[in-house]
């Protein structure tokens, strides 16, 4: 498993010291999956970067301890927005923020357990009843919550899922088909959206819940509705519509939608992604056949930075001024199945270098860059978190940001070697260590950013002459 860094932040000039406490425990595990092929050409500061600004973006605190995420209409917050934070913040280590989301979709939700989908900032439901993809991002988010901070504080996070995994199953998947609806109250066979199928999650909730058989069935007619889509209206490679009945023909349930659901547009393109963590954290041929044509697409655009917002599902771009991360970053996603480097790393570079103004584009970015840097994993896959506690306890350190001194203390004593270098790599401390505790004096360093490595672990610590 690979380890780069923990993360520590400090933006006291411009921040207040409420805010430095909230992310101060911001970290990362950068697991590898059990399949596919990762980026190499992620720097150490990428995800933290880019995390870190989305939230400063993004993240709205209400009273109470409570967090929405801004719309495109900043005084406005959809379920699904929550959801994408609570995945980001819960694999961030950002137990704060990711609590106040949950409370946030917990004040709103419906008799069924599900989130009104929109909300006019901390105070009044303006849209009704619940979309799926906002449940099913939230019900993973609390399994990895659970598995990653136990369940000894206020919020019962395995409670919690176990909850909103039933009313998923009750309300949102449809009697006797195993059709995932778009919502709560609406939806089924007759109309359904392929880029709210998360068969990753399904497999996952199937084995937390002890449900297997009901969700891998789940899973397999998400399959089905893809491959039928793609079969029905002739489309080529990957390019599902943003809404179709079960059957894969078109649904005519959604007059408002662009092309009324028949092309591959802002719904559709999160679908890569989606079958992309199936594969990296299952394996199997369904997700890999559906993400090779995502690859042979790139490769026939020729490349990622070919790769435009929207097309009909005959191939035809929609829009070819701009380009756009919800649609680049999905495909980068879905190249970990690639047998090239080379072409992993340049979806990569492609999305790194994308960027979006909007929540949805913004969003998404950094959900893609989570996916590729491992910062995605299977939350039941014990290898990972087991790795990553006996590596989080095996020291600590204090204070971060630092003044003069760093003091660090070790849970056993063995011989052991610190470095510490500048950001751009030069060596400038080595310590000998074989006891319980050393102290390293920064006094004489300039402020600025540094790197310690400690136990094979890389940690980002901060010089600061102004802190109290």
């Amino acid at each position: 498993m690979k380890k780069y860094y923990t993360l520590t932040l400090c933006f006291l000039l411009v921040f207040s010291l409420t805010t430095y406490a909230q992310i101060s425990a911001v970290s990362f595990i950068n697991a590898n999956y059990d399949f596919g092929k990762q980026p190499t050409n992620i720097l150490p500061n990428d995800i933290y970067d880019v995390y870190v600004s989305w939230r400063n973006t993004f993240a709205s605190p209400c009273s109470n301890g409570r967090y929405r995420i801004k719309f495109d209409t900043s005084t406005e917050t959809v379920s699904e927005g929550v959801a994408y934070g609570m995945l980001l913040s819960v694999y961030a280590n950002d137990k704060e923020l990711f609590d106040g989301l949950w409370l946030y979709y917990q004040d709103f939700s419906n008799e069924n357990g599900v989130m009104n989908w929109k909300i006019n900032e901390c105070t009044t439901i303006i849209g009704e009843n619940g979309a799926s993809d906002a449940e099913l991002d939230a019900a993973y988010a609390l399994i990895v919550a659970d598995k990653r901070w136990g369940n000894s504080g206020v919020i019962d996070y395995q409670g919690d899922a176990m909850a909103l995994i039933n009313a998923i199953k009750t309300y949102e998947i449809e009697n006797g088909t195993k059709v995932l609806k778009p919502g709560d109250a609406w939806g089924g066979s007759n109309n359904t959206n392929p880029s709210y199928l998360s068969p990753g999650y399904f497999r996952v909730f199937g084995t937390y819940a002890n449900d297997m058989a009901f969700w891998n069935a789940v899973a397999n007619k998400s399959y089905d509705i893809l491959n039928s889509n793609l079969s029905q209206n002739g489309a080529v490679f990957n390019l599902v519509s943003d809404w179709c009945k079960a059957d894969g023909t078109y649904s005519d349930e959604v007059p408002w939608a662009y092309d009324e659901g028949k092309s591959y547009y802002y719904d559709a393109a999160r679908t890569p992604w989606r079958m992309a963590m199936d594969y990296v954290w299952h394996g199997g041929s369904q997700a890999y056949d559906y993400i090779g044509l995502c690859n042979d697409f790139v490769n026939v655009q020729g490349g990622f930075n070919q790769i435009y917002p929207g097309y009909s599902q005959t191939g035809i771009a929609i829009n070819t001024t701009y380009k756009d991360p919800t649609f680049t970053g999905a495909y980068a996603a879905a190249a970990m199945s690639s047998a090239s480097q080379n072409f992993v790393n340049s979806g990569y570079v492609e999305l790194k270098n994308q960027s979006s103004d909007t929540y949805f584009g913004a969003t998404l970015r950094v959900l893609y860059m989570f996916a590729l840097s491992g910062n995605m994993y299977n939350a039941l896959n014990e290898n990972v978190l087991s790795l990553h506690e006996v590596g989080q306890q095996s020291f600590k350190m204090y204070p971060n940001p630092i003044s003069d001194y760093l003091s660090i203390s070790f849970k056993s004593s063995k011989p052991r070697t610190i470095g510490l270098c500048s950001i751009n790599g030069q060596q400038l401390i080595v310590k000998k260590v074989n006891g319980l505790q050393i102290q390293l004096d920064f006094s004489q360093l300039d402020e600025g950013v540094y790197f310690l490595k400690i136990d094979e672990e890389n940690i980002k610590v901060v010089k600061s002459n102004i802190i109290k």
